[in-house]
């Protein structure tokens, strides 16, 4: 009967939060992101054409390359105001297969954001012929930074019932790897995610 009647509860909180009008918070666009973030500047503006701009289904679309004068660093990140009408991010680990390159190896990975404070992403090696790369990825929901699939789809709906709001983002930063040395990439991916991380708050809702 407890089991029946929580079902009951959370069918009725689901049923109200989808009938009701959904709170979209109000943005900055991504096109005005700072082009200067210490010591990286930008070095080339991304174009996202209209094929994959249809399969991305964002509201919002930044992709950019960053360079520190010694290694260039890609920026992308894909903003999604509401998931309700079947937009989603699409995950790295399955759209950078259907571009050619190959899953070598992942993990997850804590990245010190000072403070005591520390954000868990995806680290993600990928090799396209004699090529690899590193790739750092991850889901930013309001203040919360999270690397599972699982528990950004979770947070989703946990947002949707209590705040009545399906906003999120795919943070993704792709570093190349010089002579199959991925720990010096690994650095400079944290370096930059650092450095940009601050900024990345302040153009995302809250």
């Amino acid at each position: 009967m407890l089991a029946a009647t929580a079902l009951i509860i959370v069918q009725g909180v689901l049923l109200s939060s989808a009938i009701r009008p959904e709170f979209i918070p109000s943005t900055q666009p991504l096109s005005g992101f700072p082009t200067a973030l210490g010591q990286w500047n930008l070095q080339e503006e991304g174009l996202v054409d209209a094929d994959t701009q249809r399969i991305l289904n964002a509201d919002d679309v930044l992709n950019r390359l960053y360079t520190d004068g010694s290694t260039s660093v890609n920026l992308f990140v894909a903003a999604f105001r509401s998931q309700r009408n079947g937009k989603a991010p699409h995950s790295p680990k399955n759209c950078l297969p259907g571009s050619g390159w190959a899953p070598v190896r992942s993990d997850e990975y804590n990245v010190a954001m000072g403070a005591g404070s520390s954000i868990t992403v995806n680290r993600y090696v990928v090799a396209y012929g004699e090529t690899q790369s590193l790739v750092m990825y991850w889901y930013q929901s309001r203040d919360r930074a999270v690397a599972s699939e699982y528990k950004a789809k979770f947070w989703v709906v946990a947002d949707a019932m209590r705040l009545n709001r399906t906003d999120t983002a795919l943070i993704r930063v792709i570093v190349p790897i010089v002579d199959r040395d991925d720990e010096a990439a690994t650095k400079t991916a944290v370096r930059f995610v650092q450095t940009f991380f601050p900024a990345l708050r302040a153009h995302l809702p809250t």
